[in-house]
């Protein structure tokens, strides 16, 4: 197993005017999961296939380990990537597509079979190996697909959004399934994805990217409750985070009848607020909610609304307790909770303080 570091890591496309990657700077833990997170463009995937070896380095180096892969082919970087469409060769059953590599490796037929059966056993697919892959559901492709990445022994995992061709619910025991098994395994994994949920409840970390440059990387609980900017404020959490664009005045931001300090302010500020961080308040406090939709979901329920603040309208997401929403076309009061209320510059994006 072993460590992966970027330094300044940089990729340029030919005729590209901004890099798609540029200058990373991040180090993975040996065994840790770490978790690439970003929209669609970001530069996420261009990230781990930099690592792969399956897209050149403009600018800056990678390490796995203590040694320099930089300009290393990608089959000698001793890792195994798990593909969104899987890549199985239609035409071998599930064991000699997860002994293919160890094939063309030289590796001798007992030991093939040994590692195969070995990997079936912790996949539970021992029943399929004889099976083509046309004759398995997608969930079972997926797990041949992480079996053929095992057998190899690897340093690293890199996974490139390994779940999005799967139906919700079996993405949720999918997700699960590798969570537990690549912490068995103790090997360090690199897993891309542009579903924050994914993000969080996989990663030990989640490094977030916006544009190819990296936002902020941290545990789940640091990203969800301490934000460095507007843009992973956003972009973590589901629903996301209510962001009100205030005007500060006098070192103060207003919500309602309660002020907030904002140090640091040039001007704007950006108040953010989780939608589980409102609650309701009697008449006169706070600021006044005017409920448009209510989502239902059991327990809990989601009301979609909004507040009128300096003189327009800004929409707010409120989590209520299921059993007794509040109604369509309702007007509510609600405060933040003490100790949850983010605060950002609204030029830079960057945080300002908590409160």
């Amino acid at each position: 197993m072993a460590s992966v570091t970027f330094e300044k890591a940089t990729r340029i496309y030919p005729g590209a005017l901004v890099p798609s990657v540029d200058g990373i700077d991040l180090e993975i833990a040996d065994g840790e999961f770490l978790v690439l997170v970003g929209p669609s463009g970001c530069g996420k995937s261009t990230t781990l296939r930099m690592l792969a070896g399956l897209e050149e380095v403009d600018g800056g180096t990678i390490r796995i380990g203590d040694r320099d892969v930089t300009n290393v082919p990608p089959k000698d970087r001793d890792i195994a990537m798990v593909f969104q469409n899987y890549a199985l060769y239609p035409h071998m059953s599930v064991a000699e597509n997860m002994g293919f590599a160890l094939k063309i490796a030289g590796v001798d037929k007992e030991e093939r079979a040994r590692r195969v059966r070995e990997a079936a056993q912790l996949l539970d697919l021992e029943q399929y190996l004889d099976r083509k892959p046309k004759a398995l559901s997608g969930g079972q492709r997926q797990r041949v697909a992480m079996g053929r990445a095992i057998v190899r022994s690897p340093q690293v995992f890199l996974m490139d959004e390994p779940l999005s061709n799967l139906d919700a619910k079996l993405r949720v025991q999918t997700r699960t399934q590798i969570s537990s098994l690549t912490r068995r395994l103790g090997v360090t994994t690199v897993y891309v994805t542009h579903d924050q949920v994914e993000a969080l409840t996989m990663g030990d970390r989640v490094a977030v990217l916006k544009e190819g440059t990296l936002q902020q990387v941290g545990t789940p609980r640091e990203l969800y409750d301490r934000p460095n900017n507007v843009f992973v404020a956003g972009f973590i959490g589901s629903p996301s985070m209510n962001l009100l664009e205030l005007t500060e005045t006098g070192g103060q931001v207003a919500f309602g009848n309660t002020t907030y300090p904002a140090p640091g302010a040039s001007g704007g500020t950006t108040f953010g607020i989780r939608p589980e961080d409102l609650r309701r308040a009697a008449p006169g406090e706070g600021v006044e909610l005017h409920v448009d939709v209510v989502e239902e979901l059991g327990a809990d329920a989601y009301i979609y609304g909004s507040v009128h603040l300096e003189g327009k309208d800004h929409p707010v997401v409120m989590r209520v307790d299921g059993r007794k929403p509040p109604q369509r076309g309702e007007k509510i009061n609600i405060v933040p909770e003490p100790g949850h209320i983010h605060l950002f510059d609204t030029a830079s994006g960057q945080r300002l303080t908590q409160a």
